[in-house]
């Protein structure tokens, strides 16, 4: 291969799938290394597929030899919030014990550049808004916990052995492909943008506002949505600051700007022209109003604009992707468009 490349780690996932094709777009070749769990092998379109586990060393060790990678991009954990409660081992297990495997491998192969996935989960409940990368890390639940372990293992091995890093926290990435070459890659969906896809579509009976009495301007929960083709952007542009010598970063992904659940819903019927019943029920423990990153450090570091993340662009690809899925006849295993929700539902 004469294009250098670069180990993706979960790169059959959603975002993962992506910033694939967005390497490729920019002469890198993508080697996509999923162990299938939540990804599908068809989003794999722009370079090679290795199957395999961030935990298996030995399966680690045969790719990074075969395809001397100039870095990694981690993407590859597990991402349920309810679950992580319920089985926190597993979480520890895939995401920590995966990490330091992954990390072990690139630091025995000589690979000194990772970009790494995190999630505004690392937050926890927010203290102010927008929010700063400074804002304090106390995260309240073991899925977002193993995330700040993960960012902390990063820094130190950083310390001690010289890797280079960007870690991002996502707010809410959403959207779909802009050529409607790649939408959702997860097998199962729970997040707003999907399920307001599936309701449109009639998939759904009906979409579920949980609060209506939070301090907002018409009671609902507000979030800050990010493209999906924005974020792969970003991890590109990471990855050349780094493999050009820039400092290690950790820097917030969003638009700067939130919007409403009811907001949200009201556009979405303007643009798929459906009538998206939706019924009203009590909060849930421990969402809170409002989450809405302060973007700035990753606009002036690495020069990245989220130029597609207008709402309007976000439902439309959101709305195409979900009528092709239909068209294809697939309502399992690509469930529409996927929200990486900073709500700590799931954030990959």
């Amino acid at each position: 291969m004469t294009n250098p490349t670069v180990l993706v780690t979960g790169g059959a996932g959603y975002i993962g799938s992506h910033v694939c094709k967005a390497l490729a777009a920019q002469g890198f070749t993508p080697i996509a290394y999923d162990n299938l769990c939540s990804g599908n092998a068809e989003a794999v379109k722009w370079g090679p597929f290795e199957a395999g586990d961030v935990r298996d060393s030995g399966r680690l060790d045969e790719v990074m030899t075969k395809y001397k990678p100039v870095a990694t991009m981690h993407f590859a954990a597990l991402i349920q919030v309810g679950e992580s409660v319920a089985e926190p081992a597993k979480y520890y297990d895939n995401n920590v014990h995966g990490s330091y495997t992954l990390l072990e491998a690139a630091r025995r192969h000589g690979i000194r550049s990772t970009v790494f996935s995190s999630t505004a989960a690392v937050y926890g409940t927010p203290q102010f808004t927008p929010i700063t990368e400074e804002h304090p890390l106390k995260p309240i639940n073991p899925y977002g916990q193993t995330k700040l372990v993960m960012e902390n293992m990063i820094r130190d091995y950083a310390n001690a052995y010289g890797l280079g890093y960007t870690i991002f926290r996502y707010f809410n990435a959403a959207g779909a492909d802009l050529a409607g070459e790649l939408g959702s890659a997860f097998k199962t969906d729970s997040h707003v943008m999907p399920l307001i896809m599936q309701v449109a579509s009639g998939l759904r009976p009906e979409f579920s506002i949980f609060g209506n009495d939070y301090e907002t301007a018409d009671g609902t929960a507000v979030r800050d949505y990010v493209h999906v083709v924005d974020l792969a952007d970003a991890h590109v542009r990471a990855l050349k600051h780094l493999l050009a010598g820039g400092e290690s970063l950790t820097l917030n992904l969003g638009t700067n700007q939130g919007h409403s659940v009811r907001q949200t819903i009201e556009l979405a019927r303007k643009i798929t022209g459906k009538p998206i019943p939706a019924t009203e029920s009590a909060r849930r423990a421990g969402d809170p109003p409002a989450l809405v990153a302060d973007a700035t450090k990753a606009r002036s570091v690495l020069g990245w604009t989220p130029v597609n993340s207008a709402l309007e662009t976000i439902i439309s690809t959101a709305w195409a992707w979900r009528q092709k899925q239909n068209q294809l006849g697939r309502v399992g295993a690509l469930m529409g468009e996927a929200v990486v929700d900073a709500d700590k539902r799931s954030v990959a």
